[in-house]
């Protein structure tokens, strides 16, 4: 017999960061969030989906990503240990600025959504001249 285990006890979460961000032992979609000076770049895992079934929302500075995953039709198996999520996935996050989706590129390889999102004119930090009299 398999035994396995997802979560820490109750008392124990407290103590636990990925707990505290909202992880949950993998129902959401891993995502990295990089900034520079321009755009702000995420990465997401999509092992195995195509472009189709990637949706990708902005609003105001609000990003959501939805993943919907065909689902295999045929007879409910029995499994020892089912870890892998069949169903839609989705993750929404708020970045520091807002974007210009607009001006926004994205692209699916190798198994990763790659996503490049321009900061809006005013979320740029601008550089005032200072002269002397």
């Amino acid at each position: 017999m398999m035994t396995t285990y997802q979560r820490r006890p109750w008392f124990m979460r407290s103590m636990d960061p990925a707990w505290i961000l909202g992880y949950s032992g993998g129902s959401h979609l891993p995502v990295d969030v990089r900034e520079d000076a321009e755009a702000y770049h995420i990465a997401a895992a999509v092992p195995g989906l195509k472009a189709e079934q990637v949706e990708i929302q902005v609003l105001d500075d609000v990003v959501t990503l939805r993943v919907r995953p065909e689902v295999e039709a045929g007879e409910p198996a029995e499994y020892l240990l089912h870890e892998i999520h069949e169903g839609g996935r989705e993750r929404s996050f708020r970045l520091p600025a807002p974007v210009d989706a607009s001006k926004a590129e994205a692209v699916v390889e190798n198994g990763i959504l790659r996503l490049s999102l321009p900061k809006a004119d005013e979320g740029r930090p601008k550089s005032i001249r200072v002269t002397s009299k």
